[in-house]
């Protein structure tokens, strides 16, 4: 049984929080200030966290640092933010996902979920074509020099790396990105993003070797990709 530890300072949310995740079979350990979350860190060992960025006492960002560097396991942000500086900052700082309140129960078992196999699964570093990826830092590099992606960028750049060796249809690309950055992502604006993410990980946009469209279907990640 996976324990989920939450860190929420709103009474209702954290109450019907505790309730769904108990529903679903986890175990809950809650905190509700920055302060109580780090003394919590130092006893129970936990799979999982829920982490809301405003806190009545600091903010989520520092909570994130210390759970990485104590338990090193998935972080999910809760913001009722669209501001999506605050997103990145939270990606770059190793978070592994995040979530616009107000969610949907059926969409935050679905991150909780997949935050679990990935973190059970998943390299912690890639290189294909050039590009490197660090996925506890959040940081991307290509030949040597950073480089900086939107949330959503991100994540799609994820969804590749962490399917190798499949073909993603658009349809599977539009449920992993789906309501990522607090707004519907439709057919149109996956194009945008691939054309986005190309033009920032490609050496040669208009010739891809990292992202390839696959015809009639969708796309799949390069060959000669190596995982650490």
């Amino acid at each position: 049984m996976s324990q989920i530890f939450l860190v929420e300072d709103d009474k209702a949310i954290a109450k019907n929080l505790v309730l769904l995740l108990r529903a679903e079979g986890f175990t809950v350990a809650h905190a509700s200030t920055r302060a109580e979350a780090l003394g919590l860190l130092g006893g129970d060992r936990f799979d999982l966290a829920l982490v809301d960025i405003s806190l009545p006492d600091g903010n989520g960002f520092s909570v994130c640092t210390e759970i990485k560097e104590k338990q090193d396991i998935p972080v999910i942000f809760l913001t009722a933010s669209g501001d999506e500086a605050s997103v990145v900052t939270g990606l770059n700082i190793g978070a592994d996902d995040y979530i616009t309140k107000p969610f949907r129960p059926r969409e935050l078992m679905a991150r909780i979920a997949a935050a679990l196999r990935k973190s059970k699964r998943a390299p912690t570093a890639a290189e294909i074509g050039g590009l490197y990826v660090d996925t506890a830092s959040g940081v991307v590099k290509k030949d040597g020099g950073e480089v900086f992606l939107s949330a959503l960028e991100y994540r799609l750049l994820l969804v590749f790396l962490n399917n190798p060796k499949s073909i993603l249809t658009r349809g599977r690309l539009l449920d992993e990105l789906w309501d990522a950055a607090g707004e519907f992502v439709n057919d149109n604006t996956l194009t945008v993003y691939i054309k986005r993410l190309r033009e920032k990980i490609e050496s040669d946009p208009a010739n891809p070797r990292i992202i390839l469209t696959v015809r009639g279907t969708g796309y799949r990640l390069g060959g000669g990709h190596a995982s650490e």
